[in-house]
């Protein structure tokens, strides 16, 4: 739970116009002065970063992204973009969490132990350069799932500004979209090593096979695409939508032949169709983790 006086925990209501968002955002920042902001690749820290840099002015703003396996290449890339159109100084972190025990282990807190060393690393840049904050791009819509990340922003008592400005997705899009960010409409990504049920051991082969697994799943058309490992089984998550697609004559066969060439045993195609982080459906009671529909 986030302290008492974190303005994180009086979360606001949603706004009621883009306009409002984009104020809503720039009073979440414009008091915090300065800081390092943690540059993910996704459309939510690219929003912060481009916001940031506006309200401190660019000498004030300085991004990080930890490059480790558990981040895939194209999103180390979009995140030097990102940098270099808000105009920031942009640092790539050498990420060492898969060397780290408590997170190789894979437990429900796996997540905690990543988010700790990369908010620790943030800090310690941000006190190199004199600068006050670290802000992320957790928003209004990161408090309803399984985060223990969350927990980890907490204790380096990051700054959440899309959160405190009450900004769920749909409108961080919309904001990002006025704004004129290429991203905007980016599909949400996550850690590699979300692909792995709780207890498995994250190795950095295992993260390198899911890397190329996806890879080659999206190089097909695909562009929601989540490869999750168990054991020798590939289970391949896309779009309900785009189910069908998977089935195209000459495409299973390339998605197959291509899986099993990676080393996995069989392939397997989830009917539900993609969900974000639906390993966690085995820390929900077995009704919880049904979906209507």
């Amino acid at each position: 739970m986030a302290p008492a006086d974190d303005p994180a925990a009086r979360t606001a209501a949603p706004p009621q116009s883009v306009d409002e968002a984009r104020r809503r955002l720039r009073a979440a920042l414009a008091p915090l002065s300065g800081g390092v902001v943690t540059l993910s690749g996704g459309t939510d820290s690219a929003l912060v970063v481009c916001a940031a840099a506006e309200a401190w002015g660019r000498a004030r703003c300085v991004a990080v992204t930890s490059r480790s396996d558990s981040l895939a290449p194209r999103e180390l890339d979009d995140a030097r973009a990102q940098a270099a159109l808000a105009g920031v100084e942009h640092v790539v972190l050498a990420g060492h969490e898969v060397d780290l025990e408590a997170f190789r282990r894979n437990a429900p807190d796996r997540c905690f132990h990543c988010k700790d060393t990369l908010y620790g690393a943030a800090r310690a840049e941000a006190d190199r350069r004199g600068l006050p904050w670290v802000v992320d791009g957790a928003n209004a819509d990161d408090v309803g799932d399984h985060r223990p990340g969350l927990a980890a922003r907490d204790r380096h008592r990051v700054r959440s500004p899309l959160l405190e400005a009450g900004l769920t997705k749909p409108w961080v899009r919309a904001l990002a979209r006025e704004l004129g960010l290429p991203w905007w409409d980016k599909p949400a990504e996550s850690c590699l090593s979300s692909r792995f049920p709780y207890g498995t051991t994250i190795t950095h082969e295992g993260l390198a096979r899911v890397r190329d697994a996806e890879e080659l799943v999206r190089s097909l058309g695909f562009r929601v695409v989540r490869v999750r490992v168990h054991d020798t089984v590939a289970r391949i998550e896309v779009p309900a939508a785009d189910l069908p697609a998977l089935f195209a004559p000459g495409l299973r066969e390339r998605i197959v032949t291509g899986l099993k060439a990676l080393g996995f045993v069989y392939v397997a195609v989830d009917a539900e169709g993609f969900r974000s982080g639906s390993m966690n459906e085995t820390l929900r009671p077995p009704s919880a983790a049904v979906h209507p529909g």
